[in-house]
């Protein structure tokens, strides 16, 4: 490959979405998170992102050129998107001399609070870096997805997440080491058997686009009365919850899992303005999980991240169990009874590369 060919070429990457077990809401600048998070990462619901590239010394500036699901791209997404581009270039300088054709496709509903920005913007730092370490950019012993995790952060904190299969952490913690509030790191020598093959069923609320943004929130949570209480109990049950999937507990890992989700929007509707993004089919739901748990003593478990869909947790072992219950009893609350029939995932995948 001759100088030239590296720098003119097409990359494509399909990067899940994940889903927050102990939540990240509220950060400081410089996209840091207040306090460390953990995620399972998804297989089904992914983004897959193509960016045809070609470079040229005088070009000062890189042009970007955006669509999704083969139209222009909104222009909110376009926004969010070339600004984590120009953030992107104020650490890879050589990123400027490119022209960047991007398009993504998701196979989930976007900004319905499924984590969209986690995927789509972890899908484009894989791209990018794949583009700036073929360029000769990066160290050579550099670790290719922490680079990615590094730079999918940028865009969105919980993207630094899914750059990695089953599951992982983000944030600073004396418990795991190697652990950074600028990239996420994988947790699986963690995990007890029981956690590596788990369901998640997103019962699909609603479709729409959220009445407020994730960064948003983000960014009430500075005053927030109490943030510096949610700092220490995100530690808390951090620390709890790492042991929890290193043991294989799967009750506690309900109560620690379902308390952050109820603890995520109880923060929400105590913000100044508040915000309420839970809708009655979301409550129904939740109560419909809570007592099938109670009259099957299976280990079934609800998690929501900033929105009003519901993901079901859930051991694979009990699929047959778990799809009825969905069938029977939650479909009515999804809108035209849609869900998502997930689980964990092995992480991203490298689709094209054409030089």
């Amino acid at each position: 490959m001759n100088q030239q060919q590296a720098f003119l070429g097409k990359i494509s990457w399909r990067s899940p979405s994940n889903i927050a077990l102990i939540k990240y809401w509220g950060k400081k600048a410089g996209q840091i998170p207040a306090s460390p998070s953990i995620s399972m990462t998804l297989s089904k619901s992914f983004t897959q992102c193509t960016v045809s590239y070609d470079f040229h010394s005088a070009r000062l500036r890189s042009e970007v050129n955006l669509f999704f699901n083969h139209q222009p791209a909104p222009e909110n997404f376009a926004i969010k998107t070339t600004d984590f581009i120009r953030t992107l270039e104020t650490v890879f300088p050589f990123l400027c001399h490119f022209r960047l054709t991007v398009h993504t496709f998701n196979s989930f509903p976007h900004s319905a609070g499924i984590a969209s920005s986690a995927s789509s913007m972890s899908a484009l730092a894989l791209c990018i870096a794949t583009i700036l370490s073929r360029s000769g950019q990066l160290p050579a012993d550099s670790d290719f997805f922490r680079t990615a995790s590094f730079m999918a952060r940028l865009g969105s904190g919980s993207a630094a997440r899914s750059v990695y299969g089953g599951y992982s952490l983000w944030g600073k913690t004396p418990l795991v080491e190697n652990s950074s509030d600028k990239y996420a790191v994988p947790l699986n020598d963690f995990i007890h058997p029981v956690f590596r093959e788990y369901g998640d069923a997103i019962l699909v609320v609603s479709s729409g686009t959220k009445e407020i943004s994730s960064s948003a929130g983000h960014a009430m949570m500075q005053n927030h009365s109490y943030s510096e209480g949610r700092i220490r109990q995100a530690g808390e049950r951090l620390e709890r919850l790492l042991q929890v999937l290193k043991e294989g507990k799967e009750q506690k890992f309900t109560d620690i899992v379902e308390n952050e989700a109820l603890t995520l929007h109880a923060l929400m509707m105590s913000s100044e303005p508040a915000f309420f993004l839970l809708q009655p089919e979301t409550i129904a739901i939740l109560k419909k999980i809570k007592s099938f748990r109670a009259h099957t003593n299976l280990p079934v478990t609800f998690t929501i991240d900033a929105g009003p869909n519901v993901h079901l947790l859930y051991p694979l072992r009990y699929r047959k169990e778990i799809t009825g219950f969905i069938a029977s009893e939650l479909e009515p609350h999804c809108e035209n009874r849609q869900w998502i029939d997930d689980g964990i995932g092995s992480g991203p995948e490298q689709l094209i590369d054409e030089v």
